[in-house]
């Protein structure tokens, strides 16, 4: 294929659940695209794409992958001590690249100084890729409802400095829905931010109740102190940071920054998003 007939809409992510749900989302609606991954022979293989081989880091490979796109998703990048590096120079290589508009996927409540630590990182992408003069429509995703039962201990409680705070969690479907059409339209979502939650916000205590009857078992939810979550989470081998952002997960809800529900989703694809209940209902 030549770079005149390569697809002008770029998908990252695709090894992932919302890249791969989003790339599914647009093969099934007839839209070609190119897909970028950095090992294209786990990418899902779809009708009327193209696999690109593409790693955040690497301008080079970036702005070769992304010459031609007009329209590029991106997913943000795995969790690690350089990802905000990552994000910069991929964000860069797109601008260089010609790229028009990004749909990017970002965080609820993402600033400068947000608890959730890592929020603080997807405001400073949001800024870099606002400093390019890209068109862009940033998805701020809540929580995700997919991860709720990995919360859960081996003795079925879940455990973090939550208090009574609430969460307005969001599934990954719901997002990869919101992102499928905005990628087809990108004219109609131009510079908009959506803050995209599911139809109802949840302490940590009655999430404990969802699946308590969802899953058939005893779920309780502790509270623990700062102190006490710090000092639970070594058990497993982590860096700083990701104890950081593991503990800081339960006191930005505590401090009321994940709470607030959205009509987004709804009022983007006409369809509500997934209750806790329903998404583990259907699961």
């Amino acid at each position: 294929m030549t770079q005149q007939e390569m697809p002008t809409l770029a998908v990252t992510g695709v090894t992932g659940t919302v890249g791969r749900l989003t790339a599914a989302a647009l093969a099934d609606a007839g839209v070609p695209f190119r897909m970028l991954a950095r090992t294209p022979a786990k990418a899902p293989p779809l009708s009327g794409t193209v696999t690109v081989s593409c790693a955040y880091g690497d301008a080079e490979q970036a702005r070769t992958a992304l010459a031609g796109v007009d329209t590029l998703f991106m997913v943000s990048a795995a969790e690690n001590a350089e990802r905000l590096r990552e994000h910069f120079t991929f964000v860069d290589a797109a601008a260089d690249a010609g790229v028009r508009h990004i749909v990017y996927t970002s965080f609820f409540g993402a600033a400068p100084d947000a608890t959730f630590t890592l929020a603080r990182d997807h405001y400073a992408t949001e800024e870099r890729i606002r400093a390019t003069g890209m068109a862009h429509t940033f998805l701020r995703d809540n929580l995700y409802l997919d991860f709720v039962e990995y919360m859960v201990g081996e003795d079925g409680v879940i455990r973090g400095p939550a208090g009574t705070g609430r969460a307005a969690m969001v599934a990954r479907a719901d997002v990869a829905r919101v992102a499928a059409i905005a990628l087809q339209h990108p004219e109609r979502h131009r510079d908009v931010t959506y803050d995209l939650t599911g139809p109802e916000e949840l302490t940590m205590a009655e999430v404990a109740e969802t699946l308590s009857r969802r899953l058939g078992r005893a779920v309780s939810f502790h509270d623990e102190t700062i102190p006490e979550a710090y000092e639970s989470r070594k058990r497993w081998e982590a860096p700083d940071w990701q104890y950081d952002a593991w503990v800081s997960t339960y006191t930005a809800i505590a401090a009321g920054e994940l709470a607030g529900v959205s009509d987004a989703v709804e009022r983007v694809t006409g369809r509500a998003p997934l209750s806790l209940d329903e998404f583990l209902r259907d699961r």
